[in-house]
């Protein structure tokens, strides 16, 4: 192996896995990471076995793009069957953790009446214990409240389920990671290692500072006849773009989706990072348009889309703090943030609605995030007001209008905006497309359709405009990027309704006076 120094490729990629699946917040955070395994991700492999042409047909027709099917060729169906195999073999306490929880939910039903649940606690699953507390509402319902950084302490969080597979960037769409397991692959490096392992800082470093094939291979890891693999990773210059940084003024680049870069020459923030790798593209900021180091990543909630491994665990040592909204310690539904960072090697800061956290010349206030999460009770959820290089910024992400009052108190309080960037996909999945299976009791099919994923429409959208007084107001495309299709599968035609909502918002931010505009590709604004 060669002493000469060597940098990573622009566009090497992580996909981030857990039992050869994606890896995202619901399939890591150890309570829902059981219930997803036995309730969605198990069986769905099982059904694939009993009939891959079904499921091949399912993701070759448009119709059913985003719905549950597994992408791989049946002639790798033996290596499908080993992993089931496996994980019933290697994760049967997770398998047994998600049992025993349904348990408990049959047992809250049958005898918690209204009276002293003490008695209760004895007749609870063994897998449970010490791990939840029984509690009732103040609507005299009773429910679990999972403990949960015991359960990073229990049986139910393996840390041997994680493993990483490192690649160049095909540009071309991935599968979709809700439904498709990732094999291994000629064209991949996999390691059998954890998202916290201090080879990964190592690796992802070499895109600013240059290391050596020796070093890296040590660092990860890397058996003898896969250094090969790992040399295809590397190159012999650094890729990073010359104009990353700023000497004067202030500097917003838009990423793509939700992921914001805003710039001084004294501090970064960048907002839900999901930042694509591919060199060959144009119209489009990279990986390699970041400035070196980020003060603050902040983070709007927990969605697959918006709290992104494959680019948060390229930034270790390089951001000061991610920055997450606290949530509601131990809702079933709405698993800490924070915790699923911190056990993945990340540096956190948990903030609650009007909080703020400063950086140089700056700082960032978290303001409350109504709706887009079907009507679930989730606090894990943030818009954020930046302040940088003399402007205010509201970060929307895909929060909802539905009270208008709300932005009047931020206003109040924070003062104009000068920038608004929010999200208008007001069409959304059903409840159960991403929640089924951490749902306790079943929903039918028209209650889960009537509560969706949905962020603000055109009224809506515009009364956040109005109450927060803002200038200026910019929707983000809503999965209309072509490189993103693995994480959102989003289709959109140009009568798509929530297309038209969004021509429905310019034309009324036009006749109000508000310069505003739909994005897409990359932009920036300079001051």
């Amino acid at each position: 192996m060669s002493d000469e120094p060597r940098f990573l490729r622009p566009n090497a990629i992580i996909e981030p896995l857990v039992d050869r699946f994606y890896a995202w917040h619901h399939t890591v955070a150890p309570v829902q990471a059981a219930l997803n395994l036995s309730a969605l991700q198990l069986p769905m492999l099982e059904s694939y076995l009993q009939s891959p042409q079904v499921h091949a047909a399912a993701c070759a027709n448009p119709e059913l793009r985003g719905g549950y099917f597994v992408n791989i060729p049946e002639r790798r169906a033996g290596e499908v069957r080993d992993l089931v195999a496996a994980i019933k073999r290697d994760r049967a306490p997770m398998l047994r953790f998600a049992e025993a929880i349904g348990e408990a939910e049959t047992l809250l039903q049958q005898e918690a009446t209204g009276f002293d649940l003490t008695p209760l606690y004895p007749k609870l699953p063994p897998e449970l214990n010490g791990a939840v507390e029984l509690a009732y509402d103040t609507g005299n319902q009773a429910t679990l409240r999972f403990i949960e950084p015991v359960a990073y302490r229990s049986p139910a969080y393996q840390e041997e389920r994680q493993s990483v597979q490192l690649s160049l960037e095909p540009g071309v769409e991935r599968p979709f990671i809700l439904s498709t397991p990732r094999l291994p692959s000629p064209d991949a490096l996999d390691l059998d290692i954890p998202f916290r392992h201090d080879g990964l800082r190592e690796l992802f470093a070499a895109r600013l500072s240059p290391t050596t094939v020796g070093r890296l291979r040590e660092a990860l890891e890397v058996p003898d006849d896969r250094v090969p693999a790992l040399e295809r990773l590397l190159t012999d210059a650094p890729g990073q773009a010359e104009d990353r940084h700023i000497d004067a003024g202030g500097r917003i680049r838009y990423f793509g989706h939700a992921c914001l870069v805003l710039q001084s020459p004294e501090a970064t923030v960048v907002t839900d990072p999901f930042i694509n790798a591919d060199t060959n593209a144009s119209g489009r900021y990279l990986l390699s348009d970041l400035p070196d180091h980020i003060d603050l990543v902040v983070i709007t909630h927990g969605h697959q889309d918006h709290i992104v491994l494959e680019t948060l665990l390229q930034l270790r040592g390089r951001v000061g703090a991610i920055v997450v909204p606290r949530s509601s310690r131990g809702n079933l539904c709405d698993p800490s943030l924070g915790l699923y960072l911190r056990h993945l090697g990340l540096p956190v800061a948990e903030v609650d609605d009007f909080d703020e956290v400063p950086f140089p010349g700056g700082k960032v206030t978290a303001t409350p995030f109504l709706g887009e999460h079907a009507d679930l009770d989730i606090r894990g959820k943030s818009t954020y007001w930046v302040e940088i290089a003399g402007r205010k910024i509201f970060v929307g992400a895909d929060s909802s209008g539905i009270d208008p009052a709300l932005y009047r108190y931020m206003r109040a309080d924070l003062g104009p905006a000068d920038m608004a960037f929010l999200g208008m996909e007001c069409d959304g999945a059903p409840l159960t497309w991403l929640y089924q299976a951490l749902l306790t009791r079943p929903v039918t099919k028209k209650m889960s359709d009537s509560r969706k994923l949905s962020g603000s429409n055109a009224e809506q959208a515009g009364a956040i405009v109005t109450e927060l007084g803002a200038g200026e107001a910019y929707i983000y495309a809503m999965g209309e990027e072509d490189w993103l299709g693995h994480v959102m599968a989003t289709s959109y035609t140009p009568d798509s309704y929530q297309l038209k909502q969004v021509e429905a918002f310019l034309a009324r931010c036009a006749a109000t006076g508000v310069k505003a505009e739909h994005l897409l590709g990359q932009r920036e604004w300079r001051w």
